[in-house]
């Protein structure tokens, strides 16, 4: 399975890494910042590195959208798969144009209010897991999986 697993630096990317067992039986290619930690945890990975801020930029909005059509058309993913942040809106809305699924994880810290990406996500996402059960309060038809500390 092709899998692309885009994500913002950081907690978010530290969230994806503890799926390591399952990510790495998959060819894959990876969606972030280019940061110090990032690089060091992806090092020897194919990787694409998205445009930031993101949070409240509409400059990287339209670059990382147009990089994720160019990333999405060239990499043709059977799946993508996220934990935020903003980075991840462009590729699970125009991954449905290439009829690819998609899985959502919602962060282990954001408990008890929905994120503005889980939110923006959530319509565009066809699994949405979350890791509390309050989770599941916020995100109706959320699959509740735990924590993965």
């Amino acid at each position: 399975m092709r899998v692309l697993l885009v994500s913002s630096s950081g907690g978010h990317l530290a969230q994806l890494m503890c799926l390591r067992p399952w990510w790495e039986k998959h060819d894959r290619h990876w969606v972030t910042f280019d940061t110090e930690d990032a690089v060091a945890k992806l090092e020897g990975e194919d990787v694409t590195w998205a445009h930031h801020p993101t949070t409240r930029n509409l400059v990287n909005l339209a670059r990382n959208s147009a990089q994720a059509r160019t990333v999405l058309a060239r990499y043709a993913p059977d799946l993508v798969v996220s934990t935020g942040a903003a980075v991840a809106v462009p590729y699970f809305w125009l991954r449905r144009r290439r009829h690819t699924s998609s899985i959502y994880l919602e962060v282990y810290d954001r408990v008890e209010t929905r994120t503005v990406t889980g939110r923006l996500c959530r319509p565009a996402t066809d699994l949405f897991l979350v890791q509390w059960p309050e989770q599941q309060r916020l995100y109706r038809s959320s699959v509740l999986v735990g924590e993965l500390w």
